[in-house]
């Protein structure tokens, strides 16, 4: 079955050179229905098509890999949007991309002569499992204790896709680039709290709608009257543990 050419699957190319075989690559992709963007191994080109990717293909030429800042910045993109990145290249290439991006982080990886049919295969596969309708929620964690926010994180990322911020200026930088389906808010934070932070989210017209969930040491009736009004989502004590954090994620994504 094709994809529609509405959907909004996107693959982006990234390619080390003026590969024949990489724009060849592009077409076949969408002469099966996927939505394919091509750019060469520069941030400047990469900054925009890879914030918008569902799956990132690199293809590497025979003349050399990918950029060291190009690698770091891939693999930034991949973790804060657990996006798949696909590699292609020789065997060694490959094994030296693992150096700076984690094997966790790499969907797949072939080596030439390319194998298309499984190559598009296995983006049909991640699409399907990852887009649409079974689109892993995305939700972002804001806690300036970096050890409870990577527990979090640890609970969460084989359910949803998770990004991490540790202040409320951090928070608005990532959402300037990225999705949230629901945020995870740190009550008690220095500079701006909890609180604060979700004013500002509500003041602006892009993260306004975006529902948020405190996190917080404190259950006692002031500290949860003191935020009734901003609306939020829910109001979760950090001694959560992680089988009822998951329930009430589950629960609460089901309901809307």
């Amino acid at each position: 079955m094709q994809l529609d050419q509405t959907d909004k699957n996107k693959v982006l190319i990234v390619s080390t050179n003026e590969s024949f075989l990489a724009k060849s690559l592009k077409g076949k992709l969408e002469g099966t229905g996927i939505k394919t963007g091509f750019v060469h191994d520069d941030i400047k080109e990469m900054e925009g098509p890879a914030g918008d990717a569902d799956a990132i293909v690199l293809f590497m030429g025979d003349e050399r890999g990918a950029s060291a800042e190009a690698l770091v910045y891939l693999k930034d993109i991949v973790q804060e949007r657990d996006c798949a990145l696909i590699l292609i290249g020789a065997q060694s290439q490959c094994d030296n991309i693992k150096k700076t991006i984690p094997g966790q982080y790499i969907t797949g990886s072939f080596t030439r002569p390319l194998d298309i049919d499984a190559l598009i295969g296995l983006i049909r596969k991640y699409l399907d499992e990852n887009t649409g309708d079974n689109r892993k929620k995305n939700i972002l964690i804001v806690d300036d204790d970096i050890t409870y926010m990577r527990t979090v994180y640890e609970w969460l990322k084989d359910s949803y896709h998770v990004g991490m911020a540790s202040s409320g200026v951090q928070a608005i930088s990532y959402l300037a680039k990225n999705k949230a389906d629901l945020i995870l808010l740190d009550y008690e934070m220095p500079v701006a709290d909890g609180p604060q932070v979700m004013s500002m989210l509500k003041n602006d017209s892009d993260t306004g709608q975006i529902p948020v969930m405190f996190l917080t040491g404190h259950g006692d009736k002031k500290s949860v009257m003191s935020v009734i009004g901003l609306k939020p989502a829910d109001y979760l004590l950090k001694t959560i543990d992680k089988a009822k954090l998951l329930e009430k994620l589950d629960s609460f994504f089901s309901e809307h």
